[in-house]
């Protein structure tokens, strides 16, 4: 099996290309999808699991279906790698490593301090530290997570777009929005229209990762393809860019993408 048959991760950053379902079929735990965009058979296995078949617009079910059968073998180590991958924890309390700006940090409780105002310890909010940021939070007997991962996007949506704007002057692209959003299947997408929009999860990685990411989308709007000219571009802007692609394939799971 080619590279773009297997689970591609770059797949993950382009454009939604719109598909619709087909019927079940007997190719059990498969789900197949057309796209107007495919011009080729394509068997790949998402984040969360999902093997995913994808048909091309002429293609059929039938032989999707023989397309599926044909690299069962693939499948079947392509499901044993993702289940090897490291896993975030499901609840976060003090004392859980979670991933944070690219490294794994453990959730400690913050000191209580007195603020300007002369607040004294005892009342102050309950807080949590990763690493030198500190967080507040409702409570530390409960889940932990809901809380910190608001956190981790509202600063998101202040970062990310400048950090976007930055990288567009340097390139001399011309973007029109930026936009940071809850992604469960990409990092980061943008429109002919200029608009690019990025996964808030961004900021738990490191920072070569996330400007791969950023340069990936934004040579898009160069060249809104995966060909070897668009690759040639983000060699241009971003010669590291292949460590960030290991990067992620070693610890997207921990993200849960």
């Amino acid at each position: 099996m080619s590279d773009e048959q297997q689970q591609d991760l770059f797949s993950l950053f382009a454009p939604s290309s719109g598909v619709h379902k087909e019927p079940p079929s007997a190719s059990a735990g498969v789900v197949f999808e057309r796209s107007a965009r495919a011009r080729h058979y394509r068997l790949t296995l998402r984040r969360d699991g999902t093997a995913v078949a994808t048909i091309p617009v002429r293609g059929s079910v039938r032989e999707a279906e023989r397309f599926v059968a044909q690299h069962e073998d693939w499948l079947e180590r392509a499901r044993t790698r993702a289940r090897r991958r490291p896993r975030a924890a499901e609840v976060w309390t003090p004392g859980t490593n979670v991933l944070w700006r690219g490294e794994m940090t453990e959730i400690r409780l913050a000191v209580p301090t007195a603020d300007a105002a002369g607040v004294p310890p005892a009342a102050a909010k309950p807080a949590v530290c990763l690493g030198a940021d500190v967080f507040r939070v409702a409570a530390f007997e409960k889940d932990l997570r809901p809380a910190l991962e608001a956190h981790f996007a509202r600063r998101a949506r202040i970062e990310l777009p400048a950090r976007t704007w930055e990288l567009a002057a340097v390139t001399g692209v011309d973007v029109k929005h930026v936009t940071v959003r809850n992604q469960r299947s990409r990092w980061g997408s943008c429109s002919a229209t200029g608009t690019i929009s990025l996964n808030w999860r961004l900021l738990q990685t490191p920072d070569f990762v996330r400007d791969y990411i950023i340069h990936h989308e934004l040579m898009h709007l160069r060249e809104m393809n995966h060909s070897a000219r668009f690759w040639a571009r983000v060699e241009e802007v971003c010669p590291g860019w292949r460590d960030a692609e290991q990067w992620i394939k070693r610890n997207g799971s921990l993200l849960g993408l």
